[in-house]
């Protein structure tokens, strides 16, 4: 990274004037124009889909990857080089109750927690041994000094958290990414299962009525389904969108005790959200949705200022990852750390719960 890049992203965080950084990539199927594609379905209303009584171009807007579900598979790019070193690796263990004479019991999980959903307030690491130290690290957050929660989970600090059943602190996400298809179109599809053999029934013996009605359940009889949710299509003026920002403001917010320590933490924050904004994404969403960049669009990077006005910027992802682990270095990634799950701990957490729905 020459001494141009350094100043010049240095100054996402030393000018205020500077809000946010936004980037827009549209997408396209694997499968070409007009393919259908599937987005992710939700309880009750299956496809998360609003229609817009505008009349302007938009009509309809899908969900095709959420904030939340674009967080949890950007994060884990921290599990592999050159990612890896960039920051500490929390682990958590559960295990039985170790028997009579010995120090620890029988392995049953490991849980990574860039996999856990609520990151560093997850239940599986807040009900483990290592609940005073998070419990500390948000204490002082609390107090304004985000140095401690930088040490031990930074990427919490990156996209976010809440403590909601702890300090109640709650982290905005620094860096925010949605999918959407603008003009899509619910389809619907239906199947019809054609068992292998008419002639299941005549190699038993006896069957009963109940038995018999059990035979499509059983994958023996012909099975229909129909009205099923089959995926959205886009009309003629429909695209999809990737829309990601880095917000500057809350980055900035993250202090430390000390002008130069908070100069340090906020850079490498600042690098560990570059890579995660810039890293390529696995273009695989889902089982029938794989989209990729669309190279007759191309995507655009825009540094937007407080005052509404906006320029184009250029950050490419080795840029990143070199500041990243300048920042890094001079931060000091904290140590890695395996913790263990404490059913004691999420006992009198529960007993604790009881307590309140009581005097409710």
């Amino acid at each position: 990274m020459n001494q141009h890049t350094d100043t010049r992203l240095d100054n996402f965080i030393q000018n205020d004037a500077i809000a946010a950084i936004v980037m827009r990539q549209n997408l396209k199927p694997v499968e070409g124009d007009h393919a259908v594609i599937f987005p992710p379905t939700y309880k009750d209303i299956g496809y998360n889909i609003d229609k817009l009584d505008l009349s302007g171009e938009i009509k309809t807007v899908c969900t095709i990857d959420s904030v939340g579900s674009q967080a949890n598979r950007m994060e884990p790019i921290f599990k592999k080089p050159p990612y890896s070193d960039l920051i500490p690796r929390i682990k958590v263990e559960i295990r039985k109750q170790a028997p009579r004479g010995e120090e620890i019991g029988e392995l049953i999980d490991e849980v990574d927690l860039l996999d856990a959903g609520h990151r560093i307030a997850d239940a599986v690491v807040r009900f483990s041994d290592g609940a005073e130290e998070i419990e500390t690290a948000f204490e002082k957050l609390k107090k304004g000094d985000a140095s401690a929660m930088a040490k031990l989970a930074p990427t919490s600090l990156v996209f976010g958290c809440w403590d909601s059943r702890g300090s109640s602190v709650k982290l905005p996400r620094i860096v925010r990414s949605a999918i959407r298809a603008y003009n899509a179109y619910k389809l619907t599809r239906s199947a019809q299962y054609v068992p292998a053999t008419e002639n299941y029934e005549e190699a038993f013996v006896k069957l009963s009525d109940k038995e018999r009605n059990k035979f499509s359940k059983a994958g023996m009889n012909h099975a229909l389904r129909t009205g099923e949710p089959g995926g959205v299509i886009l009309d003629s003026n429909g695209y999809i969108l990737k829309e990601a920002v880095l917000s500057l403001s809350a980055l900035r917010a993250l202090q430390a005790q000390e002008d130069e320590a908070t100069m340090k933490l906020q850079r490498y924050i600042l690098g560990l959200s570059l890579v995660s904004l810039t890293a390529p994404q696995d273009p695989l969403l889902r089982m029938g949705c794989e989209l990729t960049a669309d190279p007759d669009r191309p995507g655009t990077w825009e540094q937007v200022n407080c005052d509404g006005t906006r320029a184009p910027v250029a950050i490419s992802h080795d840029d990143a990852i070199a500041f990243a682990k300048q920042a890094a270095e001079e931060f000091g990634v904290g140590k890695s750390k395996t913790f263990i799950f404490d059913p004691k701990i999420a006992k009198e957490a529960l007993h604790k719960k009881d307590k309140e729905d009581e005097g409710k």
